[in-house]
C-alpha cells in the first residue's frame, strides 16, 4: 500500500525522546550502566494522515514536568509541516530490580 506501517511510529517515538534525554547532556546508556532504566507504562498514538514510504518525517517531542518515578512526553510527526500523528507516553523510572525509583535530579528541567 505504500504507507508506512502503524507499528513503526512508536519506534520512532522511542528515538526521539532518546534524542531528547541526549540534548538534555544524558546517554541512556550511561543512565542504564549507573541503574537507572525507563519504562514505558504507557503509549497513545493517534494517526491522523498515513506517512508513505520513503518520506521525510520530522518527530519533535516535549517532556512535561516530571513528577517523582515517572515522565511524561508529548509528540507530533510531521511531513513537511502537516501533522500525521501525535502520540503520548508515561515512562517509568525503575532500578535493576523493576522497582519504581525517581527520576534523577535535573534531568528534563
Amino acid at each position: 500500500m505504500n504507507v508506512a506501517h502503524h507499528s513503526a511510529y512508536p519506534v520512532w517515538l522511542e528515538i526521539a525522546r532518546t534524542e531528547l534525554l541526549r540534548e538534555q547532556g544524558a546517554a541512556y546508556r550511561d543512565l542504564e550502566a549507573s541503574g537507572v532504566l525507563f519504562v514505558v507504562a504507557r503509549l497513545s498514538v493517534r494517526y491522523r494522515r498515513p506517512a508513505m514510504y520513503d518520506d521525510e518525517l520530522d518527530v519533535s517531542v516535549m517532556a512535561e514536568p516530571v513528577m517523582g518515578a515517572k515522565i511524561e512526553h508529548r509528540y507530533e510527526v510531521r511531513r513537511d509541516g502537516e501533522v500525521l500523528a501525535t502520540g503520548e507516553t508515561t515512562i517509568v523510572c525503575v532500578d535493576r530490580d523493576g522497582k519504581m525509583q525517581r527520576v534523577p535530579e535535573g534531568l528534563f528541567e
